[in-house]
């Protein structure tokens, strides 16, 4: 009998954390690639360097170097900053606060070239496929300070 009512809990106990996981697996979706797998194309990284200057250089530098009171979006506290992120994260927050004088008035392609401009500035390699200029999208690829040990796959 107590066999019967533990089965019973056990069972009552599933049922109940099973919609719990389900809905944290929708609000996490998978983060299997990073930006060390080619996320962006040479060509778009170019494009991004000249809507860079356009729009970004007069606080942030020509160099990505930072200013007075803009960071700097090249160097190591930058990925360090951002590393366990993700590329949707920072997406987000340069479409929505950025340039500081006109948030949010460049389009989502803009920022996606950009954001490549800045993944090149940063060492990591590009690829392929341009980068999405969707923030849903980009929420799937991480943000890693440093390139993960390919023996150990991390």
């Amino acid at each position: 009998m107590r066999a019967k009512i533990a089965a019973a809990g056990i069972v009552g106990l599933a049922a109940i954390g099973m919609p719990y996981s389900l809905s944290r697996a929708q609000e996490a979706p998978s983060t299997s690639r990073s930006v060390w797998d080619g996320v962006y194309t040479q060509e778009q990284a170019e494009r991004g360097h000249s809507l860079y200057h356009e729009n970004c250089a007069k606080c942030h530098g020509d160099s990505l170097d930072g200013g007075d009171e803009a960071p700097a979006l090249a160097d190591g506290q930058f990925r360090l900053n951002w590393n366990g992120l993700t590329l949707g994260d920072l997406f987000d927050r340069m479409r929505k606060s950025m340039p500081q004088d006109n948030p949010g008035h460049l389009s989502a392609a803009v920022n996606a070239d950009i954001l490549s401009y800045l993944l090149v500035s940063n060492g990591f390699p590009a690829g392929k496929t341009e980068l999405p200029q969707e923030s849903e999208i980009l929420r799937q690829i991480r943000f890693e300070s440093t390139k993960p040990d390919s023996k150990n796959g991390k």
